[in-house]
Formats: C-alpha cells, structure tokens, sequence
C-alpha cells in the first residue's frame, strides 16, 4: 500500500512537471493553477490505472493451472467513472491440479477448492472446498473443521456454468 501512495505522489509530481514545462514554453501565459490542476489528475490517472488494471495484474499471478470461473464487476459512488465503464472487483478461481476424484457407484465425485479473490484496501483471499458431483450437477460445501458436508448448502449447477466446466471436463 504505500508503494501506491508513493507511485500516486510521483505520478503527482511528474504531471506538475509537465504543467510547469507548458507553462514555461508559452512564455507564462498559462495561468499558475494549472500546475496544481496537472498533478492532481496525475495522480487520479494512476489510481484510475491501477483499479482498472488490478484483475489482470493477478491473472498474471497465477499458476497456469487455474482457471477463473467468475468474475464481479462493480461501481461505486466516489468512483463516478465506474458507472460508465465498471471495473472488476471480485473473481473466483479453481486449481485444477489440486482436484481429487473419487469414484463410487458408477458416480464421480470430485473435490476441489474454490478460491475467491476480492480487491479492498487489502486484496483479499478466502477459499472453500467442495464436493462436486458431475452427473447429478450437484456442488456441496464442505466443513472447515470435521470435513463434513453441509447439506443446509447444496446447489445445483448448470451444465453450461463456467464452474462446472471447469471442474467436471478436467
């Protein structure tokens, strides 16, 4: 967090920089406000760069045998320009390679973990496994602690959800 604080002070300060420059090379005629002005929307331009650009930037970060399954966009109030164009602010992702198979009565269950990445002021990360049946479509959480299910979740999915996708044709 304070490398943002001190890229958004730089961006300031090179954007002021730019402001300062046109003024001088019109010989002054550039009213002086226009230097506080540039910085000001240099630093709003990288704050605007970096919410934007946040979602691919943690793309990157993953293995490559994950797979997004969901994204969420949002806007917010302070944020005006998010109602035009909304940003993401929240996706979930499967690890395929940490998936187990079992297999009983000619049915296949498979476990797997549901990651759910969410920007904040900090990123944050929570996780959830699962329990997947792929011929019923059936998804059940499982219990932290006991690794029980809980029946009280049970969902039923799609054929065409991009989760079961990506669970079930793996």
């Amino acid at each position: 967090m304070i490398w943002h604080l001190i890229a958004a002070i730089f961006s300031g300060l090179a954007a002021a920089g730019i402001a300062l420059l046109l003024r001088t090379l019109s010989g002054k005629r550039l009213p002086r406000w226009v230097i506080p002005v540039f910085a000001a929307l240099g630093m709003l331009g990288y704050q605007i760069h970096f919410e934007y650009s946040w979602f691919t930037y943690k793309q990157q970060q993953l293995p490559e045998t994950t797979e997004i399954v969901s994204t969420e966009q949002g806007s917010a109030l302070w944020r005006p320009w998010t109602y035009a164009f909304p940003m993401t602010i929240a996706f979930e992702v499967v690890d395929q390679e940490n998936m187990k198979v079992t297999r009983s009565d000619s049915e296949e269950v498979i476990e797997f973990i549901l990651y759910h990445f969410e920007k904040q002021y900090m990123d944050r990360v929570t996780h959830q496994t699962y329990l997947m049946n792929c011929q019923t479509q059936e998804m059940i959480p499982l219990d932290e602690e006991s690794r029980q299910p809980r029946m009280s979740r049970l969902r039923q999915l799609d054929t065409n959800s991009p989760l079961y996708q990506a669970v079930c044709a793996a």
